[in-house]
């Protein structure tokens, strides 16, 4: 628990910089110190509930909480963050267990050059090779722990290199980490490119993360590198962004050991003009799981990002059969177009209409048996398998009928490899169709009321479900609210179950305290391809999140 034994040096040290900074330089004439920070604690209690299959919490309540504090003065800044789970909520990994400084940092800027000592997050290009951040929802925290240096040594080009071991709950990884990586921005520094309409940038990056080979019965490369190339091109309304990356053979858990150099693809095009926008995205992977350490699992100690091509849904019934990435290999494609419908148009009506359009289809690649046992297989780029993980086509009308009155209207089809997806074995592909009625009325100024309707419908899997919420606002200060999800049409009669929330929430200034009580349906809570598993829970919630 290497993080955990120095933190309250950590603490002790970083507080007093920041008071005494704070108090000396308020007022001085060369500059001022700026103090800030935020808190936030979810905290919930727990009743065994066997017909949903709700486990008994021993604890009864379940907490987890941050605190960060942050202090800037010219080009100095430090901050830590205080976490605490007390314990971790359900679903979270037990590993977070217990309290302490998670997360410290200082840094320093001078003309061209920061550097950074501590906590940094870091992402090159797409995050294909390095992409290290902080999801609380899904449990994730991956900052290195180590050095990071950006220069700019002339306008368009940036350089930034660091060396650091990655956080994992309270401590450190086994892997050591090293990168760097440069971005040229050409029309700002190459001779008379500034005036050019096509704007033209390039990247490349090189990561490798150093383990010592402890495992007897095998030989495995203690230094595994990978590298990256990316071009972005601007031009009037076109946009494209692509990005090819390539990871020497990294034998690990995830990828059952096997000797197979890993490579990823991602193709991003964009057209956008006043009421029109177009997006086509392509991804190809293939075993790109890269972790600073071979037997981690889960979300835990990942080194790069490997970013959903899908689109995000936000609505519940939307959300029960999410898009995870498969980073052993996958193939996908998307669109998307945004049209608006001009006001007083004899389509857009008296304010106007927004239609999109969403289809995407994410698969397995296509495998042959390798030469070698020990490569596991081969594969060709942009090869799609049959085996599809993912699809989804939606439609969504938006558009405000009155001054008073807006309507969101949504149908989404989806195709679902539970066993894929959510590691199961005995599962149809299930296929789904979702409708979505969103209707928000605007009683005052400072009243509304919003009603969702939602139904999804399959044949598969739990059957047929449908949802109600309403939702009363009072701006700026409270929100009251209540939904119910009802799986009426599963194929055992005993187990329609109703899953609802019934809560509320107030602000004040820059404080935010919200209470509810929930019954919840386990499954999979996911967010740009990234999932975490969510038990089913009953019991209420309390959320308070305040900043200063």
């Amino acid at each position: 628990m290497r993080l955990l034994k120095n933190c309250n040096f950590y603490l002790l040290i970083i507080i007093t910089i920041m008071c005494k900074w704070n108090v000396t330089h308020a007022q001085s004439p060369t500059g001022v110190s700026n103090f800030t920070g935020n808190f936030e604690i979810n905290a919930q209690t727990y009743k065994a509930d066997s017909a949903i299959e709700a486990p008994a919490v021993s604890e009864k309540i379940l907490s987890n909480g941050f605190l960060n504090l942050n202090y800037n003065y010219n080009n100095f800044s430090a901050g830590i963050r205080y976490e605490a789970y007390q314990n971790p909520l359900l679903g979270f990994d037990a590993g977070y267990k217990g309290s302490g400084i998670a997360y410290r940092f200082a840094s320093f800027t001078s003309d061209n050059l920061t550097i950074t000592a501590g906590n940094f997050y870091e992402q090159f290009g797409n995050g294909l090779i390095l992409r290290t951040y902080e999801q609380k929802s899904l449990g994730i925290d991956n900052a290195f722990d180590g050095l990071r240096v950006q220069y700019v040594p002339f306008k368009g080009v940036t350089v930034k290199a660091f060396i650091g071991e990655q956080k994992v709950y309270f401590i450190k990884g086994a892997g050591l980490v090293r990168g760097i990586d440069g971005d040229f921005q050409l029309n700002d520094f190459l001779p008379g490119w500034d005036a050019k309409k096509l704007k033209i940038a390039l990247g490349g990056s090189f990561v490798s993360k150093y383990e010592k080979d402890n495992v007897a019965s095998r030989v495995l490369p203690e230094n595994v590198g990978a590298s990256a190339g990316r071009v972005s091109l601007i031009y009037n309304k076109f946009s494209f962004n692509g990005e090819y990356a390539y990871k020497i053979n990294d034998p690990s858990l995830n990828n059952h050991y096997i000797y197979k150099p890993g490579q990823a693809i991602y193709l991003n095009a964009t057209y956008a003009k006043k009421g029109l926008g177009i997006k086509v995205t392509s991804k190809w992977l293939d075993n790109m799981s890269f972790r600073s350490e071979r037997g981690a699992s889960l979300n835990n100690l990942s080194i790069n990002y490997l970013p959903a091509i899908s689109k995000q849904y936000t609505y519940r019934l939307s959300t029960l059969y999410p898009n995870a990435t498969q980073p052993q290999g996958e193939s996908g494609y998307s669109g998307e177009i945004y049209y608006s419908l001009k006001p007083n148009s004899k389509l857009g009506g008296h304010y106007g209409t927004t239609l999109s359009l969403n289809a995407s289809t994410v698969s397995d690649i296509y495998r042959t048996p390798a030469s070698n046992d020990t490569l596991g297989y081969e594969s060709k780029i942009f090869s799609m398998g049959n085996n599809i993980f993912y699809q989804d086509f939606s439609v969504e009308v938006n558009k405000k009928i009155s001054k008073s009155l807006k309507l969101i209207a949504t149908y989404i089809y989806q195709v679902y490899d539970k066993n894929k997806i959510e590691g199961k074995t005995d599962y149809q592909q299930v296929t789904a169709h979702i409708a979505v009625v969103d209707i928000t009325k605007k009683i005052t100024p400072l009243k509304s009321i919003r009603l969702e309707i939602q139904h999804l419908s399959t044949e598969q899997d739990r059957g047929n479900w449908a949802m109600g919420l309403v939702e009363f606002t009072v701006a700026p200060h409270w929100a009251v609210n209540a939904f119910d999800e009802w799986n009426y049409g599963n194929g055992d009669s005993e187990k329609r179950f109703h899953f609802y929330n019934v809560g509320f929430s107030y602000s004040a200034n820059a404080t935010t305290i919200g209470l509810s009580y929930a019954r919840q349906r386990g499954g999979l809570l996911c967010v740009g391809g990234v999932c975490r598993q969510v038990y089913a829970s009953n019991g209420f919630n309390i959320n308070i999140t305040s900043r200063f």
